[in-house]
């Protein structure tokens, strides 16, 4: 796991210029640095060691003839058999890195490499003769890439801030992100907050050349489900992939542990996994917001160590500065805050952890996603339902009220992903601005589109794993474990893992309970049934335990006095004006504390939003002092 970062070179001083980028993300790779300049191209890259830990697998790397030279982040668990290949072919190796083996595999096949490759990643290679820079990025998007075109020079990296000491970068508000922001709750487009500045999308990859920039999709997922396998037939399939998946995703030459909260994805990584550590945080003594002793309960059931620790609320808001420094961009997801703690425990015992992200996308895994035979409600004529949504569209929100709302609309009309916090008319009540930020529909659309044949469950579930899976998840999940140097890795969301959930039938992702004569659904059916066989017999409830994830209680901080008072500072500082209407904030805080509605979520994504204005421009980027507890 490292960080790279490069720019087409006009530079005299491209070696200074180059090493102050590289500087800005030191915390991704503080083993040993590497770079490669020439008239054309500056490449620099910081490393974290995790396989050929020897200085041999220093980047950049390069061919045999020195034509070819390349920068990468992260892992190719099948290298060893890629490589297998190319030297068959006769390509000649210098080290055993997974890196040497993408600059022969590029060399021997071209883009087509893409294709044959398990793992994460992000890199880029230079072509010397044909003066030409291809990159790419990893199928799921857990790996980062940023790119920017400004004053005639290109530049790109594994994160935006390494971008602000290059005397070309021009920093700038994008205000179209500001207001997508309020509604998604992370940037939802190619785009970033720094205008002309731009995410490579996941499963993308570009090739620019002659100031010519072009980018292309080299793979996606496909649901195309196979009734013929029954439910046991299924569970086999599931416990079969992810334990091919988890001793992939074992392979470094360090120790490597898991992250354990106390839902069944986690929890079944770290079963397979076999590591001796596990790492766990909470909040308080409260069951709700404290997995801390279920943790390590099951930690003792499969015979491991955990390692844990409870928040407190001082640590936590004394963290937000940093966390938003290191994210590059705002991201309102109280959890990250929670994940930034278990990132700085296991740090200190190792480099490498395991982590459940992307179960519940590939299989069916969010309570959103219950309910695929619809209600008695579901029923009624359509016309009915929008009628019906129409007139309670119009009343105050309240659970009940938008029940109807919902059900008066179509998936694609009512789902943007798994968090919606305020609606277009909302966001332009309290926003001082004009943008031309699209409606939220008009980002979505594009997804909905490519499975409009299919049924809600999948269309979600689709939705989510190009939007809320690279836009919130494994955006928090890199940058809050690079933070401290700590390599993440993801099992479920592997290549060939989703090969098979792309074929589950959606009564096998989720499915009525049977046990009770309620209308309840079963979420991620088929794979609880495959950590349930998975895991020690006396932890079996794992497998129907409500997964928590490192909840936050948020809602309960704010009506604090002295977390009340934060917030309400930041609420009407000069920033905050320049971009808020006051009173509507100040009356969404109020109400809040004062009990007459749960708005903790929307305080928190403008709280959030504010944070990080004055880290990057406020205070023009520098990293905010942090000490650990």
């Amino acid at each position: 796991m490292c960080g790279i970062v490069g720019f087409t070179n006009t530079e005299s001083n491209a070696g200074q210029i180059l090493g102050e980028m590289m500087d800005r993300i030191r915390h991704r790779g503080p083993d040993a640095d590497g770079r490669y300049i020439d008239e054309d191209i500056a490449l620099g890259h910081r490393r974290l060691s995790i396989i050929d830990i020897s200085s041999q697998g220093d980047q950049p790397i390069f061919n045999e003839d020195g034509s070819l030279v390349i920068i990468f982040n992260g892992e190719i668990y099948n290298y060893a058999d890629i490589r297998e290949r190319l030297v068959a072919a006769g390509h000649t190796f210098r080290t055993n890195t997974d890196t040497e083996v993408l600059i022969h595999g590029y060399e021997e096949y071209g883009t087509k490499l893409l294709t044959m490759l398990r793992g994460m990643f992000s890199f880029v290679i230079w072509d010397k003769k044909k003066k030409e820079l291809f990159g790419a990025r990893d199928f799921f998007g857990i790996k980062p890439m940023y790119y920017a075109m400004m004053n005639g020079t290109f530049m790109f990296g594994s994160e935006i801030k390494s971008f602000l000491p290059h005397p070309a970068f021009v920093k700038e508000l994008n205000t179209d992100v500001l207001e997508n922001y309020l509604t998604f709750q992370y940037s939802p487009t190619d785009e970033t907050f720094f205008k002309n500045v731009y995410k490579l999308p996941p499963a993308h990859c570009f090739m620019y050349k002659d100031g010519k920039l072009s980018i292309k999709r080299y793979w996606d997922i496909h649901f195309r489900a196979d009734g013929k396998p029954g439910l046991d037939d299924w569970t086999e399939s599931i416990s079969g992939v992810m334990h091919d998946s988890v001793r992939a995703h074992k392979i470094a030459d360090v120790e490597v542990g898991s992250f354990l909260s106390s839902g069944v994805d986690s929890s079944y990584i770290a079963s397979l996994a076999d590591v001796d550590k596990t790492f766990t945080v909470g909040f308080g003594g409260d069951e709700k917001y404290n997995e801390i002793g279920w943790a390590k309960r099951f930690s003792k059931a499969i015979g491991k160590e955990n390692t844990s620790k409870v928040i407190s609320p001082e640590e936590y808001w004394g963290s937000l500065r940093k966390i938003q420094y290191h994210m590059d961009e705002p991201l309102a997801d109280p959890s990250a805050v929670a994940l930034f703690f278990v990132c700085n425990i296991a740090s200190e015992r190792l480099k490498v952890v395991l982590s459940g992200e992307g179960a519940d996308e590939i299989f069916g895994g969010y309570n959103v996603y219950s309910d695929p035979d619809g209600t008695l409600y579901d029923k009624l004529p359509r016309i009915i339902r929008r009628g019906v949504g129409s007139v309670a569209s119009r009343l105050p929100e309240k659970r009940g009220v938008n029940f109807f709302v919902r059900k008066g609309k179509d998936v694609e009309e009512r789902f943007i992903g798994n968090a919606y916090i305020f609606s277009p008319k909302q966001r332009k009540s309290i926003l001082k601005i004009t943008t031309d930020a699209p409606e939220p529909y008009a980002l979505t659309k594009k997804f909905y589109d490519k499975v409009s044949d299919k049924d809600d469950v999948t269309k979600m579930q689709y939705l989510d794993l190009h939007m809320w899976l690279a836009g919130d998840i494994l955006l928090k999940a890199d940058k809050m474990s690079m933070a401290h140097s700590l390599e993440l890795r993801v099992p479920f969301l592997d290549k060939e893992v989703m090969r098979l959930a792309e074929r589950i039938p959606t009564k096998y992702r989720v499915t009525h309970d049977k046990s009770t004569k309620e209308t309840k659904y079963i979420t991620k059916y088929a794979m609880r049934l495959a950590a349930k066989r998975d895991t020690p017999r006396e932890t079996a409830d794992t497998a129907a335990k409500k997964k928590l994830g490192f909840p936050v209680p948020i809602r309960v901080w704010l009506k604090e006095d002295k977390y009340y008072s934060i917030v309400r500072d930041a609420f009407t500082s000069d920033a905050a004006l320049k971009f808020f209407n006051q009173e509507p904030l100040i009356k969404l805080l109020d109400d809040h504390r004062d009990g007459k509605a749960d708005n903790s979520r929307k305080i928190w994504t403008v709280f959030t939003f504010l944070v990080w204005y004055s880290v990057y421009f406020e205070n023009d980027g520098k990293e905010p002092v942090w000490q650990a507890s």
